[in-house]
């Protein structure tokens, strides 16, 4: 349940990107792309921090389930989805591993910044949105989740998610619910 924003929260987008959203998903890409530019358009009116997040490599090591070498998908798949209207304003962080956190200097941009909560939106809700929220979370930011914002390629993985993990993270809600707080804060 979503009770609150902090005065100086930043919105994450992550992986809503050319290659990525060819993908198949569990819920339709369009509503979940439309909410998060809501959520885009309504951080930037109150003049909130927008990280716009893609993935460009894998972390190295072994695995027993064989995955997909990014860097020979081409040109263009890590190109930030046009409809998101990247501004010259927006932080962004291009990451090689499901989260990003890991290996990137998000936490300390955000930091810096004097952001103490994350809103999280994007692809896919199991891997990408959650490794960013466990990693927010560990790095002492508040977190929320944009549980509209957000689907999978495995609708097992985007309900397990939503609601065994984010519970345990932060604070879930929707977008409207969300935009609805960032307005009423600051009147």
């Amino acid at each position: 349940m979503l009770t609150m924003l902090d005065p100086e929260t930043a919105l994450i987008v992550v992986d809503l990107q050319k290659g990525i959203v060819k993908s198949p998903f569990a819920h339709p890409i369009g509503p979940v792309v439309e909410r998060t530019r809501e959520l885009i358009d309504a951080f930037r009116t109150h003049g909130l921090p927008v990280v716009l997040v893609n993935v460009a490599g894998g972390a190295p090591g072994r695995t027993e389930r064989p995955r997909p070498n990014i860097e020979v998908f081409g040109d263009g798949f890590t190109d930030i989805l046009p409809e998101l209207g990247q501004q010259p304003g927006d932080i962004l962080v291009t990451k090689r591993t499901w989260g990003a956190f890991a290996s990137t200097n998000l936490e300390g941009q955000l930091k810096t910044l004097g952001v103490t909560q994350v809103v999280v939106t994007g692809v896919a809700t199991g891997t990408g949105v959650e490794a960013t929220a466990r990693q927010a979370y560990e790095q002492g930011f508040n977190v929320t989740l944009a549980v509209d914002a957000m689907t999978d390629a495995r609708a097992e993985a985007h309900d397990y998610s939503i609601g065994n993990v984010f519970p345990r993270l932060g604070e879930t809600g929707t977008s409207h619910e969300i935009i609805k707080l960032l307005e009423t804060r600051n009147s």
